[in-house]
C-alpha cells in the first residue's frame, strides 16, 4: 500500500510542470498572469464538485472553525502565490530549472517545518541523511542553473 501512496505522489508531482505551462499559456493568451490565476483557481473549484458528489463527501463543517489558529487560512493565499510565480517563472527559467528551484524550496522549508514541527507536524530531528537529502537537492539546482549563474557572475560589475 505504501507504494502505491508514494506513486500517487509521484504521478502527482509529475503534473506539477505541466500545469505551470498549461497556465503560462493562458496567461499569454488572456493578457496577464493574474487573470490565467484566477481562471485556474475558478477551474479547480469548478472541477472539484464532481469529485466530491462522486465521494460523497459530507456537508461543510464550519462549527469549530472559530477556535481554530489563524494560519489554517494561508493555503489559498500561498496557492496563489505559487501559482502565479509559475506563470511568470517558468517560462523564463524553463520547466526544469523552474521545478528543480520549487523542489529545493519545498525540501528547505519542509526541514524548517519538520524541525520547529509548524503547521500542525510534530517535530522531528534534523539528521545527518535529511540534512545530506537536501543538500543534494540544493547542489542540483545550482547545477541546473550554472548556466544563468555565470551569465550573472559576468555581468556583475
Amino acid at each position: 500500500m505504501q507504494s502505491l501512496i508514494f506513486f500517487a505522489a509521484l504521478m502527482a508531482g509529475a503534473l506539477v510542470p505541466l500545469q505551470a505551462g498549461a497556465n503560462a499559456a493562458l496567461g499569454r493568451a488572456l493578457g496577464h498572469p493574474l487573470w490565467a490565476t484566477m481562471i485556474s483557481l475558478a477551474v479547480s473549484a469548478i472541477s472539484v464538485v464532481p469529485v466530491m458528489l462522486a465521494l460523497r463527501v459530507p456537508g461543510l463543517s464550519v462549527a469549530g472553525l472559530a477556535d481554530q489558529p489563524r494560519w489554517i487560512w494561508i493555503g489559498g493565499v500561498i496557492g496563489v502565490i505559487y501559482i502565479s510565480a509559475a506563470l511568470i517563472l517558468a517560462p523564463k527559467l524553463g520547466a526544469a530549472s523552474f521545478m528543480t528551484a520549487v523542489i529545493a524550496g519545498q525540501i528547505l522549508a519542509s526541514l524548517a517545518i519538520d524541525y520547529f514541527g509548524l503547521v500542525g507536524f510534530s517535530a522531528l530531528p534534523l539528521t545527518i541523511s535529511r540534512l545530506a537529502g537536501a543538500a543534494i537537492v540544493v547542489v542540483g539546482v545550482l547545477v541546473m542553473q550554472a548556466p544563468v549563474l555565470w551569465r550573472l557572475v559576468q555581468s556583475a560589475p
